[in-house]
């Protein structure tokens, strides 16, 4: 099952790299990886997605806790949560097929962030299966040039909130 960790730890040198090894020592496979400052200038929040079975995660979870540098630590798809994630796309568009680019642009609320004469760079945010199948429809009707996408980002619904103490 798929699973969103969100972890918040000391902004310090090298704890990236302590989770990284962490996940790499024991063979599991970080799907992404999204990592940003919070509010408090001395944190950072982690969120990453990884997969595994519940004993899995769990584990995961518990030696992550044991890290000098984690304060607290949220498995996200545990509990109701809003999920996004970034996209910015370059595609190379056919004349004939310029109506129906423009059509599948609008009809998922993509933006065109720059439209070359050659090449439009499009940008869209929703979760992850929105990203995957609107690369997919994309493909059809043009040239896929790059794909650059931010990996999941995650936040508790309602009043819940991961925070430090």
């Amino acid at each position: 099952m798929r699973h969103i960790i969100s972890i918040l730890l000391q902004n310090e040198a090298g704890a990236l790299a302590r989770v990284a090894a962490l996940f790499s020592s024991r063979g599991y496979n970080i799907e992404s990886l999204s990592v940003a400052p919070t509010e408090h200038v001395e944190l950072s929040r982690i969120t990453l997605v990884t997969t595994g079975s519940d004993e899995v995660i769990e584990q995961i979870n518990k030696q992550l806790e044991k890290l000098v540098d984690v304060v607290k630590i949220a498995d996200m798809t545990l509990d109701a949560h809003i999920e996004r994630e970034l996209l910015l796309m370059k595609i190379k568009v056919a004349p004939d097929q310029e109506q129906a680019i423009g059509e599948l642009i609008n009809s998922s609320g993509a933006r065109v962030l720059d439209d070359s004469p050659d090449t439009y760079t499009l940008e869209l945010t929703g979760a992850n299966e929105r990203m995957d199948e609107f690369v997919k429809k994309v493909s059809s009707c043009s040239k896929i040039l790059a794909v650059v996408r931010s990996g999941a980002m995650a936040i508790a619904r309602g009043e819940q909130v991961l925070k430090a103490g």
